[in-house]
Order: structure tokens, then C-alpha cells, then sequence
């Protein structure tokens, strides 16, 4: 008899195992062929997804994107400024900083100074500020214009080192506003500047 309550309770398990199996089968379904195709399918959106965010992130010019823009232009800024002395055209240098147009404006003022034989020492203090003043988004392409306040000691020589203009000992306060551009959609991350604003 014991024996047969036995075999009566493993049976009564197995009938409550099934159970459970069937009524999991029906809530949660079951694997099918049609699986592999839909995580293919899932894959490649998420690739979309992926290739697709990095430009909305950098779409935004939020405080935190001005801030990290701002390193930056003032790097530039300190780079076309020092770079603009000593006539030995080391503008050249600055070259991937600028648009055509601006390139070819400083590097005609270059050779201008130099058929006069004049030269500039510019030695530069440092930037008492720089904001942004507007930015300004058409298709890809985000405009950001920056005033900047700096301090330099800048004068012009002449061959005999005569001084034309400037002092070598005043540090003189400059005020400049200057356009930076880049496409927001292209993987090189660097700004140009486009315009120097009077």
C-alpha cells in the first residue's frame, strides 16, 4: 500500500509540473524560427540608434557645451594672436584655426608689413574674459560669435627697430569679437574661425 502512495504522489507532481510548464508556455509563448531574424533586425536598429546619437549630443549648445567651447576658443584665440608677430609668418602655423577668407586677410597683412619692412612683438598677458554672445544654428552648420578682453604689449618696428607704434612696456587692453563655425555633423571636431567682427 505504501508503495502505491508513492507512485500516486510522483504522479500527482508530474500532473502539477505539466501544469505549470503549460500555463508558463501560454503566458510567455515559445521559441520559434522567427527569433534569430527579429534580433538581426533589432541589431541594426540599434546600430542606427547609436550612429544617430552622437549627433544629437553634439546638436546641443547647452552651459556645459559653451563652457567646453570656450577652452577652446580661447586657445585659438591666444594661438592667431601670438601667431600675428614676430613677421616671420608663423600664421602658417594657425592655418587649420581659420577659414580661407580669414587666412588669406591675415596672411596679406603679413606680406604687406613685411614689403614695409616693419615687425610686430606682440607678447600676450593673458584673457580677462570671453562669452558667448550668439550662437546661431542654420542646416549642420552652428555659428558661435565670442567677444573676447584680453591684455597684450604690442608694438611695431621699423628695420632699424625704430618704434612705429605700440610700446614694448604698456600693456594695452584689446576688445575683439570673433565668429567661430563648424558642422556639427562631421566626425572633426575643430572650430574655425569665419569673421573678426569690428
Amino acid at each position: 500500500m505504501n508503495y502505491s502512495f508513492e507512485y500516486i504522489d510522483i504522479i500527482l507532481l508530474a500532473m502539477i509540473a505539466g501544469f505549470i510548464f503549460l500555463r508558463l508556455r501560454g503566458i510567455l509563448g515559445k521559441r520559434t524560427g522567427f527569433e534569430g531574424k527579429a534580433t538581426g533586425q533589432f541589431q541594426e536598429i540599434l546600430k542606427k540608434v547609436e550612429e544617430v546619437q552622437p549627433k544629437k549630443v553634439s546638436d546641443t549648445f547647452d552651459a556645459k557645451a559653451q563652457n567646453e567651447f570656450l577652452k577652446g576658443a580661447k586657445i585659438a584665440y591666444e594661438t592667431i594672436i601670438t601667431d600675428f608677430s614676430d613677421n616671420d609668418n608663423k600664421i602658417i602655423a594657425s592655418k587649420p584655426l581659420l577659414n580661407k577668407e580669414v587666412f588669406d586677410q591675415f596672411n596679406k597683412a603679413l606680406k604687406e608689413r613685411s614689403n614695409r619692412g616693419h615687425f610686430a612683438e606682440i607678447t600676450f598677458i593673458g584673457i580677462n574674459s570671453a562669452k558667448v554672445k550668439e550662437h546661431k544654428k542654420t542646416g549642420s552648420i552652428l555659428n558661435v560669435t565670442v567677444e573676447f578682453i584680453a591684455e597684450i604689449i604690442t608694438c611695431i618696428k621699423d628695420k632699424d627697430k625704430k618704434i612705429i607704434s605700440g610700446s614694448p612696456d604698456k600693456i594695452k587692453k584689446i576688445y575683439d569679437t570673433w565668429v567661430f563655425s563648424r558642422d556639427m555633423t562631421s566626425p572633426n571636431p575643430n572650430w574655425k574661425l569665419i569673421n573678426i567682427l569690428a
